[in-house]
């Protein structure tokens, strides 16, 4: 494997993200342990790949697991008190976007200059990002999503 492909298969997915924010407004819904395979049947997606995703947002204690026959998910925190960046932050989602702009530079010390520029856009565009997600919690996207399922 090369080490771009390392880098993809290490770090957390954009997808990912979207995986998680809907995860965690179906545990938003019940208080009590969910299921990795009810969660995934709930997203339609495959269960491996959201229990990977899951084990993200515990490691940043979002949500908390139970292991065993009874086991499963829910939230650690209320869902007025997680907020879009708490889960952006947990997956690391920013990451890929400057490590890739920084893959398309050479070597020449001439490159040292686009490189500086990327690095500060992408920062940038992270703080934006973040400022914008931080607006926003689960609770909020749990409403929004059941009044527009009405």
């Amino acid at each position: 494997m090369t080490m771009k492909a390392d880098r993809l298969t290490s770090s957390a997915q954009p997808k990912w993200f979207g995986l998680a924010l809907q995860a965690l407004v179906v545990l938003s819904h019940k208080s009590e342990v969910y299921p990795s395979a009810a969660i995934a049947d709930r997203l339609e997606s495959e269960a491996t790949l959201l229990r990977k995703v899951l084990a993200k947002l515990a490691a940043a204690q979002l949500i908390e697991t139970r292991e065993g026959r009874d086991g499963g998910y829910r939230l650690k925190r209320s869902p007025e008190h997680i907020s879009l960046a708490d889960v952006y932050r947990a997956l690391k989602v920013g990451e890929p976007l400057c490590s890739g702009m920084l893959d398309t530079i050479g070597c020449r010390d001439s490159n040292a200059h686009m490189q500086s520029a990327f690095v500060d856009i992408a920062k940038e565009v992270e703080e934006k990002t973040l400022e914008t997600l931080q607006q926003h919690t689960i609770a909020q996207l749990a409403q929004r999503t059941l009044l527009h399922s009405s």
